[in-house]
């Protein structure tokens, strides 16, 4: 079992009243966690909200009715909180009732649901936290830094999804082609009943085709023979089931910077790769800077999250072509990272964003020194 960095995150939240919301993506391991949990607190209860009974009886709103699930111990975690209707009011009620001093857990594969429609009931009383697919130091915890070396292009085409790491190559695709059908979205074809799901599908095609590149709404609209607006919210809800990952642009002061503009990522290679049928190995393939460039954002992503360094992540780029793929903006300071798989040149700082901004970093992170950084 690998050793989950959000763990010590939300143990030191567990003798605060606040409500600990764990989100993630399906399959990244959020019920292995409150299992790891209870290992620590045995008395702690884990309720599955797709339980029907549970279900039926959160539903109630009655306090007393809910309370009367909780036998023992001083933790309770609902897994799966996303299925309940109205579960910010229902957590809310259970925060607020002062008949108790019980700790309360909840996660949910996606935020649209849990985050947004309960975001003002759970307002002040409640904590969240990110869970992605494996990152590299968890990896290298379990596995050993040469084991990870060994495998660093098997993470680039098979991604790094808990389940699905540490099985062989045919097993691999098969559990990857699996996930990155509906059953990944599940909770948008639940909760949005979207009249046309084929559309998702090919937007996420599209966009899978487009890692590293900015993506025009409009350009998607087109293709996709749908509207803009259409195209935005299906973007908002895919990114809110922690799908992909939206970066925008940073605009300061120079004119001729690229505004308002944005890049999606994926949050594994694996899902991208499936969504175009492509597991050929990275030597084999013309997208293998793409393939680290969306790697290395979503380390630096998990870094971000799991550090508590609660910064903006950016890109940047100019219309004559002067670009720089990550830019960290932290304390007040701005850190650029430049992303290559096989750097055939030096790579430099652009000169014009050298001298406008504070720059206070610039790192390549490359096959060769990426381990001492993530």
């Amino acid at each position: 079992m690998y050793s989950r960095k959000v763990t010590t995150l939300i143990e030191r939240e567990l003798n605060k009243p606040e409500i600990i919301l764990l989100f993630g993506a399906r399959r990244t391991g959020k019920s292995t966690i409150l299992n790891m949990l209870k290992e620590k607190h045995p008395a702690m209860q884990i309720f599955d909200c797709d339980n029907p009974v549970v279900y039926d009886v959160l539903q109630t709103k009655n306090i007393e009715t809910i309370k009367s699930l909780f036998t023992k111990g001083k933790i309770v975690a609902f897994d799966e909180a996303q299925t309940v209707t109205d579960i910010g009011l229902i957590l809310k009620l259970l925060y607020d009732d002062r008949g108790h001093d019980l700790k309360f857990i909840a996660t949910g594969s996606s935020s649209f649901d849990l985050s947004n429609k309960t975001g003002e009931p759970l307002t002040g009383r409640n904590i969240s936290f990110k869970l992605f697919p494996l990152s590299l130091w968890e990896i290298k915890e379990k596995a050993g830094m040469l084991k990870v070396m060994e495998k660093l292009d098997d993470f680039l085409v098979y991604g790094t999804y808990p389940g699905i790491i540490d099985l062989n190559r045919n097993d691999k695709i098969r559990r990857l082609l699996q996930l990155s059908s509906d059953y990944l979205f599940k909770d948008i074809l639940k909760f949005e009943r979207l009249k046309n799901p084929d559309i998702l599908r090919q937007l996420l095609k599209a966009l899978a085709l487009q890692v590293g590149s900015q993506v025009s709404v409009q350009e998607l609209a087109q293709l996709l023979k749908i509207s803009a607006v259409t195209v935005e919210r299906y973007l908002d809800l895919l990114q809110k089931s922690f799908i992909i990952y939206k970066l925008p642009s940073y605009s300061g002061n120079l004119r001729n910077e690229i505004k308002k503009s944005k890049k999606y990522y994926f949050y594994d290679n694996g899902i991208r790769n499936a969504l175009i049928n492509n597991f050929n190995p990275v030597q084999d393939r013309s997208d293998a800077g793409a393939l680290w460039e969306n790697f290395c954002v979503v380390e630096m992503l998990k870094k971000a999250e799991y550090e508590q360094r609660f910064s903006n992540l950016y890109f940047w780029r100019t219309y004559d072509g002067a670009e720089i793929d990550l830019i960290e903006e932290k304390e007040g300071a701005l850190y650029a990272y430049e992303f290559k798989w096989n750097p055939k040149r030096k790579v430099s700082l652009p000169k014009s964003f050298a001298e406008k901004y504070n720059v206070k970093g610039f790192k390549v992170i490359t096959r060769k020194n990426v381990f001492g950084e993530f």
